[in-house]
């Protein structure tokens, strides 16, 4: 049967007026999302777009100030933009499956798998977390890239049963060490019983709501998929004024962490000119099963060539680097070897971090470099391990 795709968005409260937003000229074409009041509400100062819709990047707190905090205490993050494409029906396995190397028959009802999907020649197209709702229908929580129309093509090609659609569900993380005190605070103690990338069922306001023990950040902590975009700001001052006595605070994904920790970025890290063996998926991808995907030719003969180049961690001096808004140039004994994709300085390890794609021969850590900022600012550096200790 000929797949269906359901274009029917959330509906969510959308200012009329164009506003002047940190640089963006807003529209109805950048979707707001059920919680953007409450973090202006609460002074967010930046925003970036991820799937056409607005996600806090800042608030009037520093980055270093708020990675500190972030390590100590628990935050609570919009990511809404973190969208979910639902494939439902008879062939949504298959149709998952031909989107990625990792072998999903293992996944249980109740299990998050984090998953690289693939084109025909092995190119990264995103890199979302699949969660599996039962045996016909799953829900890919996706990076920033148009995986719906990605699905969709799959679909209507090879002629599946299945349903395509972006639900009514917006992610909202709270992360940080005591985020599983709040969450049993607000949600009962059944939430300690949900595992590392499993998820689990909590009610809210007559609703069951999906949370899972998972999140953009390495301190701990859940996201609740909130189905119903009209109960956005209820479940957020619910848990805002519950987490008073744990020093809650707005927060979002916070570059320093992200960095130290390895957290890998779609669109800086890796993209489609790159395999998930470039950006250490091997673990990932399924070569030696009887599993059918997209781009397993391409894949295979990439396993069987070797990798060109590999992201690595970086350690560099100097004062506090500016924001990588493009590439870095890295030397090795006055050959390009790579460049720098995300940096910044770690108030932890007194030195500038950074993740890089660099060729192999030159991936050994202690390795010697340089990074070329400017044509005026050349910084001496190492190659480091990630994640950074």
């Amino acid at each position: 049967m000929l797949s269906h795709a359901n274009y029917n968005q959330p509906t969510f409260l959308f200012h009329l007026d164009i506003t002047l937003m940190d640089g963006l000229n807003m529209s109805r074409r950048i979707r707001r999302t059920p919680y953007t009041d409450r973090v202006e509400h609460l002074g967010v100062t930046g925003f970036s777009v991820v799937n056409h819709m607005l996600l806090p990047k800042a608030y009037t707190t520093s980055v270093e100030e708020d990675y500190w905090h972030l390590r100590k205490a628990v935050q609570i993050w919009d990511v809404a933009c973190q969208r979910q494409v639902q494939i439902e029906g008879e062939d949504a396995q298959k149709l998952v499956q031909l989107m990625t190397p990792r072998k999903i028959a293992k996944a249980k009802i109740g299990d998050c798998m984090y998953i690289p999907i693939i084109d025909d020649k092995a190119g990264i197209i995103n890199d979302p977390v699949m969660l599996k709702l039962s045996e016909t229908c799953y829900w890919l929580s996706i990076a920033d890239s148009d995986v719906l129309l990605y699905a969709l093509g799959l679909a209507l090609g090879r002629n599946l049963n299945v349903n395509i659609s972006e639900p009514d569900v917006s992610p909202l993380a709270v992360q940080g060490p005591k985020a599983e005190a709040l969450m049993v605070k607000v949600f009962g103690e059944h939430v300690r019983k949900i595992s590392f990338f499993k998820f689990g069922w909590v009610e809210f306001s007559g609703t069951q709501q999906l949370v899972a023990r998972s999140g953009y950040s390495r301190q701990g902590g859940f996201e609740i998929y909130l189905n119903g975009s009209h109960l956005g700001e209820a479940i957020w001052n619910h848990i805002w004024e519950a987490g008073q006595e744990f020093d809650i605070k707005p927060g979002c994904p916070n570059l320093i962490e992200r960095i130290e920790g390895g957290l890998l970025s779609y669109g800086n890290e890796m993209t489609r000119e790159n395999n998930p063996f470039e950006v250490g998926m091997e673990k990932f991808c399924c070569l030696d099963e009887d599993v059918d995907y997209i781009g397993k030719p391409a894949l295979l003969k990439i396993a069987e060539s070797g990798v060109r180049q590999k992201i690595i961690g970086v350690l560099f001096d100097g004062d506090p680097c500016p924001t990588c808004s493009k590439p870095w140039s890295i030397k090795a004994d006055d050959k390009n070897i790579g460049f720098i994709t995300s940096a910044i300085w770690s108030p932890r390890l007194r030195a500038n971090v950074a993740h890089a794609m660099v060729s192999k021969e030159f991936c050994n850590v202690g390795q010697k470099i340089s990074i070329h900022i400017t044509k005026y600012s050349i910084l001496d550096g190492t190659i480091s391990s990630l994640p950074f200790q």
